[in-house]
């Protein structure tokens, strides 16, 4: 089993594949999808006609994630099939009498047009074994299977012909009515009641027939121009007679000549489940299935579907939310595939100008609780974005800067070249809203949002003492928040720089007592405080810890400090260390070992010089300092052999 595609909860609902005609069927609490299997013509078939060898089944419990089950039945499979027709058109299956009954169309082995066959199966997941045979008089495509209320199973099929099954399920009944139809010149038996003989049914196909409120449907495609519309007669009896209602969906605005169909009720909502051809948009012989929701009038008519690109469902915003699958959307947006040569990947919506926006509705928050979001976007100039709530006026969820082109020492041009950017939420929303994203500058073209939780990081401590981790790496600290310095570059990291920097006397006030946690202290201008935490990885997250507290990142000097308590002395140790960047590491005063140049995190980069942990208390502390790179840092100590020492508390 698969998921079907990587699309959540948009339309189409199945990529990676082509499904058409599709039939939705509620089993066992779940959503069975029996899709027709569109696919690329293989050589010396038509490459403008309909080309289908196979079935799959497809499940959902939310109607947003669909699996899928693989191949349920090939045309191969068939006894009585033309093996290499590629004329697996509409299928359906039901439930009965402890079995699952998948009904399907095939091209004949002998002669021309088409059956219709059964295949049976313990499971709506299959495996289905076909019948030796078709059903004997049916003769025609897109079958569908009433199960009455009256007690009776009926199959309807092609332009709405209606016959009563035996309750083998594979066989009609033996007084089913006959009737002459004429096609042309030439004259037709053919079995069962016409139940659309009486409504629009021009080039009517495809029937899906069902039963709501004592009332039974029969909905259908039929031409009524040039292309499909689903229309739908009503009736107090399965094999009619129907009186014509009106229309389920008009007319594909794209163009698209078919459209096939299946309603059902799940959960308390009806759905309508029909295709489109969004992913060959130059080939409407290769379609995907779509879904909405459907509702009806109270006399028991059913009001008009429009198509949406949004489709159904209520999106986990941990899912990468496709935002050009919107639910709403300013007239200047314009959407376009990611990749031509692979329309699979789905595409891409560009905001054209300061105001534009598209709104995806439907997302719940529920499992965001100290969150960022992070999206994909290109643009050809410098501008920024917001995602706000429920509209373009809303209240602003984040935003985000998307700097394409830079100026300076490390000039780069990403214009029109996709890149990530992150940034933290300003606000999370409660529960499930719309989300709507702004363009507040240059045009800007997304792919996809998502939010995230933040990993942690950094906890609050639980317990008065703490104990190295197993490595020995001390993970209890007092932080202090980042000292802007404005540094925007490592080079200058050298010795004579540091130990001027890291001597100078106002940071040096800093440090005349141990601090403790809450307190705040003046360094220039900057006012700040330090924190107690414990950090969640043995190498301690400086930048991370800074942005918890929304300071700077880049350019900042960091500050640590812990103490350690020793039950009796330590000698002969030293500590290892590593830094991002340059790092000076004081231990009870003294200077112990100072990491210089621009450097990058290695777990025991450098060791000091050998010292002596004394008996009681031992204050341990270090100065990280950093330009355009992103702070931490690990330490531990170990004896003479590299043996990691653990044998101490850290308050």
């Amino acid at each position: 089993m698969l998921l079907a595609g990587g699309v959540s909860a948009q339309n189409p609902i199945i990529s990676g594949q082509f499904t058409a005609d599709p039939t939705a069927r509620v089993f066992n609490g779940k959503v069975y999808l029996y899709p027709s299997h569109d696919i690329p013509a293989p050589q010396g078939q038509r490459k403008d006609w309909f080309c289908m060898e196979d079935y799959h089944v497809f499940s959902s419990e939310n109607l947003t994630e669909w699996t899928d089950h693989g191949v349920i039945l090939n045309q191969k499979d068939v006894p009585w099939g033309n093996p290499n027709g590629y004329s697996m058109w509409a299928p359906d299956c039901v439930y009965r009498n402890g079995k699952y009954y998948f009904y399907f169309p095939d091209g004949v082995k002998e002669g021309m047009g088409f059956g219709i066959g059964v295949a049976i199966a313990d499971s709506p997941e299959g495996p289905f074994k076909p019948v030796e045979s078709n059903i004997k008089g049916i003769s025609g495509i897109d079958p569908c299977v009433l199960l009455a209320s009256d007690g009776n199973a009926y199959i309807f099929w092609g332009p709405g012909r209606c016959a009563k099954l035996k309750d083998n399920m594979t066989e009609i009944e033996d007084d089913t009515p006959t009737e002459t139809v004429k096609f042309g010149d030439r004259e037709f038996q053919m079995s069962g009641v016409n139940c659309l003989k009486d409504s629009p049914s021009r080039q009517a196909e495809g029937p899906f027939a069902f039963e709501y409120n004592g009332n039974y449907y029969l909905t259908y495609p039929y031409v009524r121009e040039n292309t499909e519309v689903l229309g739908y007669a009503m009736s107090k009896n399965p094999m009619g007679p129907y009186q014509y209602k009106g229309l389920i969906m008009k007319e594909h605005a794209s163009g698209c000549w078919t459209n096939h169909h299946s309603i059902i009720n799940y959960k308390g909502q009806w759905y309508l489940f029909y295709h489109h051809n969004d992913y060959s948009p130059q080939d409407d012989k290769r379609r995907s299935v779509r879904i909405e929701k459907l509702f009806f009038n109270p006399d028991g008519t059913i009001q008009e579907v429009k198509p949406t690109l949004r489709g159904v469902g209520t999106v986990d915003a941990l899912s990468k939310l496709q935002v050009d699958r919107y639910s709403s959307a300013s007239n200047d947006v314009k959407i376009n595939f990611l990749d031509t040569t692979d329309r699979f990947l789905g595409w891409e919506v560009t905001l054209d100008k300061k105001g534009s926006y598209v709104t995806f509705s439907d997302v719940d928050f529920s499992n965001i609780k100290d969150g960022y979001f992070t999206a994909a976007v290109k643009a050809n100039k410098n501008t920024k974005f917001t995602i706000r709530e429920k509209n373009s006026s809303g209240k602003i969820i984040a935003g985000a800067d998307v700097i394409c082109i830079t100026e300076g020492q490390f000039k780069r041009d990403y214009s029109g070249q996709y890149l990530t950017v992150t940034a933290p939420l300003k606000y999370t929303p409660k529960g499930i809203t719309d989300i709507c994203i702004v363009c507040e500058g240059e045009a800007v073209t997304v792919d996809y949002v998502q939010f995230k939780n933040k990993e942690k990081y950094f906890s609050e401590p639980k317990t008065a003492e703490s104990k190295p981790d197993k490595d020995g790496f001390l993970k209890r600290w007092l932080l202090l928040e980042p000292i802007t310095n404005g540094i925007n570059t490592n080079v200058i990291f050298v010795d004579s720089y540091l130990e001027k920097t890291f001597n100078e006397a106002n940071y040096l006030k800093l440090f005349d007592k141990v601090p403790v946690n809450n307190q705040k202290v003046k360094y220039g201008n900057q006012n700040l405080i330090w924190h107690k935490t414990d950090s969640e990885n043995y190498n301690v997250k400086l930048f991370r810890f800074a942005e918890s507290y929304n300071k700077p990142v880049y350019g900042v000097l960091f500050s640590a400090v812990t103490e350690i308590y020793c039950d009796k002395e330590i000698a002969d140790v030293r500590l290892l260390a590593g830094s991002n960047s340059a790092s000076a590491w004081y231990l009870n005063g003294e200077e112990i070992l100072l990491m210089s140049g621009d450097r990058r995190m290695v777990k025991d980069d450098c060791a000091s010089k050998v010292v002596t942990l004394k008996k009681g208390v031992n204050v341990l502390r270090g100065a990280i300092i950093n330009g355009p790179g992103m702070s931490d840092f690990c330490v531990r100590f170990v004896d003479k052999k590299g043996n990691a020492i653990t044998d101490f508390t850290i308050k």
